[in-house]
């Protein structure tokens, strides 16, 4: 069954609205543990949670937290860089996911240049995984990208789906027919093949044509649901569109 991983930044996007200088407060909410352990009972597979240099939503003790209270599998988002991996060699979450950064965006806005920066990110891979966790990189689905990121040692490679998600008619096919090809290769090259970004109740199930996916990483929509029906039904929801899946 296809999985479903759940990511909860911008519940924590929503408590630094009020509470970004008060997170000592006990009035500090939304809670970012109860929003995982709705998102469990939902049928979650496992909570993403990206800490970002500028913190601006997730906080390093927010991660400890749900990882110690949730019981759920965590996949780390991160930048490779040295504060990050350090962060995670003490947190030791059973998922990372490289990510580029950019302190001017809104969201990620693009997939990671694996195989401009395969030294660096070979270093990094390697520092993650001598800890215990599985390293994805967060790519465009470009077959390139898929091959340097089996060749610096990545588990997995997860799919920027946000091309497909943000375009329409002609270009929205072509975006799905790279997404297509990208999974296929990845399979080919015993990578595990996840995919996110953009990714809501509508257009979904366009992403059943894509062979080979283990995991689908789905955040703003889910909280964006959640927001009119609760985090637990918002998941849930998700779950029973997911189980049409039959690739």
């Amino acid at each position: 069954m296809l999985k479903l991983g759940v990511n909860i930044d911008h519940v924590a996007t929503l408590r630094q609205a009020r509470y970004a200088t008060m997170l000592e407060s006990k009035n500090a909410e939304p809670d970012i543990v109860m929003s995982a352990m709705a998102a469990k009972r939902g049928g979650a597979d496992s909570i993403t949670m990206h800490v970002r240099g500028d913190r601006r939503h997730v906080q390093e003790a927010d991660v400890f937290r749900v990882r110690d209270a949730c019981g759920l599998p965590i996949n780390f988002e991160m930048a490779s860089t040295a504060e990050m991996v350090a962060m995670a060699q003490r947190l030791r979450p059973e998922f990372v996911c490289l990510v580029p950064e950019n302190r001017q965006e809104i969201t990620t806005e693009g997939g990671l240049d694996v195989s401009g920066q395969k030294e660096t990110l070979r270093s990094t891979v390697g520092a993650l995984k001598d800890g215990g966790s599985k390293v994805s990189m967060f790519i465009d689905p470009a077959e390139e990208q898929v091959r340097a990121s089996r060749e610096i040692g990545a588990d997995m490679v997860e799919l920027h789906t946000g091309s497909f998600a943000n375009s329409e008619g002609a270009v929205r096919r072509e975006e799905l027919a790279r997404l297509t090809a990208a999974a296929r290769v990845g399979s080919q090259l015993e990578l595990g093949v996840n995919a996110g970004h953009g990714i809501n109740y509508t257009n979904i199930e366009e992403l059943f044509e894509i062979p080979h996916l283990v995991e689908l990483n789905i955040g703003h929509s889910i909280i964006s649901r959640a927001v009119m029906t609760g985090m637990e039904q918002a998941v849930r929801e998700m779950r029973e569109i997911m189980a049409r899946y039959t690739m």
